[in-house]
């Protein structure tokens, strides 16, 4: 049989402020965010929108609606010793992209094989996107608050429709993580992305050739819900 293929999800999500980091950098000190929203950032903020452990999001392509300019702050940090310390975080300033999912099902979760109904979850994502998602969006940040909203991917003028390509170096894709792999370990996920007149396409997850195993994991224990204590909102 062939395996059902997923409509796509897509949105408009802006904000005054983004930082979208390497992992490693979040750690303490100075931050500096990339040029463009990360795959992982991208995947976070769709599942603010609507998700079940039912299925993945899967990010296809996100398009970059506004310049990129980026604005510094000094902070004084909390120190784990005690005291404050001194740091700079360089944030993306009006930050604005057009973003295109669809989800695919989980098979590593076989328990919620019940709740494979496309139609039901493309319907609750699209009803949750139009009032502007289920929990908090965040632009990469907690600080940075994002808004998102219905649109078709590819209206509208973006600032960087004629600026050709741009090669933008290794980043950090994403996270591979245990029950969406069903390996017992965490990966990191790199790639060299090139951005195109805004648009980039991202590399689907199991494409990426880079990779480094972060540390052993074990899934999280979801549990076992029958059909008829199913979470339908």
């Amino acid at each position: 049989m062939a395996e059902e293929v997923s409509p796509v999800v897509t949105y408009k999500v802006y904000g005054r402020y983004a930082l979208f980091t390497d992992p490693v950098s979040k750690l303490g000190g100075d931050k500096f965010s990339y040029q463009v929203p990360t795959y992982e950032a991208l995947k976070g903020i769709t599942k603010s929108i609507y998700w079940k452990p039912s299925f993945i999001w899967v990010i296809e392509k996100v398009r970059v609606m506004k310049r990129i300019r980026t604005e510094s702050k000094n902070f004084k940090p909390l120190k784990l010793g005690g005291g404050n310390g001194l740091a700079s975080y360089t944030y993306l300033r009006d930050a604005e992209y057009q973003v295109q999912a669809r989800l695919r099902w989980n098979e590593h979760l076989p328990q919620y094989a019940h709740d494979r109904n496309l139609r039901k979850h493309i319907e609750q994502a699209i009803r949750h996107l139009e009032v502007g998602g289920r929990r908090d969006i965040c632009l990469g940040a907690r600080e940075c608050q994002g808004y998102v909203e219905p649109c078709l991917f590819g209206e509208g003028k973006s600032e960087l429709d004629n600026d050709g390509q741009l090669a933008l170096g290794v980043m950090f894709h994403g996270f591979d993580y245990p029950d969406e792999t069903g390996k017992n370990e965490l990966v990191t996920r790199l790639w060299n992305p090139v951005m195109n007149n805004g648009v980039i396409e991202f590399l689907p997850p199991e494409a990426c050739i880079i990779r480094k195993i972060v540390r052993d994991m074990q899934p999280k224990a979801w549990k076992n819900k029958s059909p008829k204590e199913g979470d339908n909102t």
